[in-house]
Protein backbone atom coordinates (compact mmCIF):
# COMPACT_ATOMS: atom_id res chain seq x y z
CA UNK A 1 0.00 0.00 0.00
CA UNK A 2 1.22 3.36 -0.64
CA UNK A 3 1.84 5.62 2.20
CA UNK A 4 -0.36 8.03 0.90
CA UNK A 5 -3.50 5.68 1.23
CA UNK A 6 -1.81 4.14 4.21
CA UNK A 7 -2.09 7.46 5.71
CA UNK A 8 -5.45 7.79 4.97
CA UNK A 9 -6.48 4.37 6.16
CA UNK A 10 -4.68 5.12 9.31
CA UNK A 11 -6.46 8.49 9.93
CA UNK A 12 -9.94 6.38 9.38
CA UNK A 13 -9.17 4.02 11.63
CA UNK A 14 -8.14 6.62 14.12
CA UNK A 15 -11.09 8.81 13.83
CA UNK A 16 -13.83 5.77 13.59
CA UNK A 17 -16.05 5.30 16.36
CA UNK A 18 -14.24 2.37 18.30
CA UNK A 19 -12.90 1.81 21.64
CA UNK A 20 -8.94 2.87 21.75
CA UNK A 21 -8.26 -0.80 21.91
CA UNK A 22 -10.02 -1.72 19.06
CA UNK A 23 -8.29 1.08 16.97
CA UNK A 24 -5.06 0.18 18.32
CA UNK A 25 -5.64 -3.50 17.40
CA UNK A 26 -6.75 -2.56 13.61
CA UNK A 27 -3.88 0.10 13.76
CA UNK A 28 -1.06 -2.93 14.37
CA UNK A 29 -3.02 -5.17 11.64
CA UNK A 30 -2.99 -2.61 9.13
CA UNK A 31 0.55 -1.63 9.41
CA UNK A 32 1.89 -5.71 9.75
CA UNK A 33 -0.20 -6.48 6.49
CA UNK A 34 0.36 -3.60 4.00
CA UNK A 35 3.78 -2.63 5.17
CA UNK A 36 6.08 -5.58 3.96
CA UNK A 37 8.70 -5.28 6.53
CA UNK A 38 6.96 -4.37 9.28
CA UNK A 39 7.09 -8.19 10.38
CA UNK A 40 5.64 -7.48 14.43
CA UNK A 41 4.07 -4.13 15.30
CA UNK A 42 2.66 -3.69 18.74
CA UNK A 43 2.05 -1.61 21.71
CA UNK A 44 3.56 -1.56 24.98
CA UNK A 45 2.01 1.26 27.91
CA UNK A 46 3.69 2.77 30.71
CA UNK A 47 3.17 1.94 34.27
CA UNK A 48 4.99 4.87 35.66
CA UNK A 49 4.61 3.52 38.95
CA UNK A 50 5.76 0.11 38.71
CA UNK A 51 8.94 1.26 35.95
CA UNK A 52 7.11 -1.03 33.31
CA UNK A 53 5.92 -1.03 30.11
CA UNK A 54 3.16 -3.61 29.17
CA UNK A 55 2.05 -5.24 26.07
CA UNK A 56 -1.45 -3.70 24.27
CA UNK A 57 -2.50 -4.93 21.26
CA UNK A 58 -0.14 -6.36 18.27
CA UNK A 59 0.46 -8.31 15.44
CA UNK A 60 2.62 -10.81 14.60
CA UNK A 61 4.21 -13.40 16.18
CA UNK A 62 3.10 -13.98 19.89
CA UNK A 63 5.73 -12.89 22.38
CA UNK A 64 7.03 -13.52 25.81
CA UNK A 65 8.14 -10.33 26.63
CA UNK A 66 4.86 -8.97 27.97
CA UNK A 67 5.98 -6.66 31.15
CA UNK A 68 9.53 -4.39 29.98
CA UNK A 69 11.70 -2.93 33.01
CA UNK A 70 11.58 0.44 31.77
CA UNK A 71 15.55 0.84 30.60
CA UNK A 72 15.83 -2.19 29.19
CA UNK A 73 15.84 -3.65 25.66
CA UNK A 74 15.25 -1.06 23.15
CA UNK A 75 11.50 -0.40 24.16
CA UNK A 76 12.58 0.13 27.91
CA UNK A 77 15.24 2.76 26.59
CA UNK A 78 12.76 4.97 24.84
CA UNK A 79 10.44 4.65 28.15
CA UNK A 80 13.11 6.60 29.53
CA UNK A 81 14.64 8.62 26.44
CA UNK A 82 10.96 9.73 25.58
CA UNK A 83 12.79 9.89 21.77
CA UNK A 84 12.52 7.46 18.72
CA UNK A 85 14.95 4.56 18.71
CA UNK A 86 16.09 3.31 15.19
CA UNK A 87 18.14 -0.01 15.50
CA UNK A 88 19.91 -1.14 11.72
CA UNK A 89 21.29 -4.16 13.32
CA UNK A 90 20.03 -5.45 16.54
CA UNK A 91 22.83 -7.77 17.25
CA UNK A 92 24.67 -4.57 17.64
CA UNK A 93 22.90 -3.78 20.32
CA UNK A 94 24.42 -4.49 24.42
CA UNK A 95 20.97 -3.76 25.54
CA UNK A 96 18.32 -5.41 23.34
CA UNK A 97 16.06 -7.85 24.45
CA UNK A 98 14.96 -10.93 21.79
CA UNK A 99 11.66 -11.92 21.04
CA UNK A 100 12.05 -13.58 18.04
CA UNK A 101 15.77 -14.82 16.60
CA UNK A 102 14.69 -13.29 13.10
CA UNK A 103 14.38 -9.83 14.35
CA UNK A 104 17.11 -8.22 12.11
CA UNK A 105 16.27 -4.41 13.07
CA UNK A 106 13.37 -2.36 15.09
CA UNK A 107 12.13 0.89 14.98
CA UNK A 108 10.17 1.99 18.84
CA UNK A 109 8.27 5.59 18.62
CA UNK A 110 6.99 7.19 22.14
CA UNK A 111 3.45 8.15 22.37
CA UNK A 112 3.66 11.64 24.40
CA UNK A 113 0.26 13.00 25.93
CA UNK A 114 0.52 16.61 27.70
CA UNK A 115 4.35 15.99 28.07
CA UNK A 116 4.48 12.86 29.32
CA UNK A 117 5.57 9.00 27.33
CA UNK A 118 2.13 7.07 28.23
CA UNK A 119 3.46 4.29 25.66
CA UNK A 120 4.76 3.38 22.05
CA UNK A 121 4.64 1.68 19.05
CA UNK A 122 7.19 -1.06 18.66
CA UNK A 123 7.90 -2.30 14.82
CA UNK A 124 10.41 -5.68 14.55
CA UNK A 125 11.48 -6.36 10.74
CA UNK A 126 13.52 -9.84 10.17
CA UNK A 127 15.12 -7.53 7.40
CA UNK A 128 18.50 -6.12 8.40
CA UNK A 129 18.82 -1.65 7.82
CA UNK A 130 15.52 -1.92 6.64
CA UNK A 131 13.59 1.30 8.39
CA UNK A 132 13.89 4.39 6.44
CA UNK A 133 13.23 7.94 7.04
CA UNK A 134 9.77 7.90 5.82
CA UNK A 135 8.84 4.79 8.16
CA UNK A 136 10.25 7.30 11.08
CA UNK A 137 7.87 10.08 9.63
CA UNK A 138 5.26 8.06 8.97
CA UNK A 139 5.15 6.57 12.88
CA UNK A 140 6.19 9.85 14.13
CA UNK A 141 2.95 11.27 12.34
CA UNK A 142 0.98 8.18 13.83
CA UNK A 143 2.15 8.27 17.39
CA UNK A 144 1.19 12.23 17.66
CA UNK A 145 -2.37 11.25 16.09
CA UNK A 146 -2.85 8.44 18.79
CA UNK A 147 -1.67 10.46 21.39
CA UNK A 148 -4.96 13.10 20.33
CA UNK A 149 -7.24 10.06 21.00
CA UNK A 150 -5.82 10.08 24.80
CA UNK A 151 -6.50 13.41 24.74
CA UNK A 152 -9.86 13.42 23.66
Amino acid sequence: MERAQLKISLTEIIKSDKTINERLQEICNLLHLNVAHYDWVGFYFADTSKQELHLGPFAGLPTDHIIIPFGKGICGQVAESNETFLVDDVTAQDNYISCNIDVKSEIVVPIIVNGINIGQIDIDSNTASVFTNEDQELLEWLTDEIAEMYKS
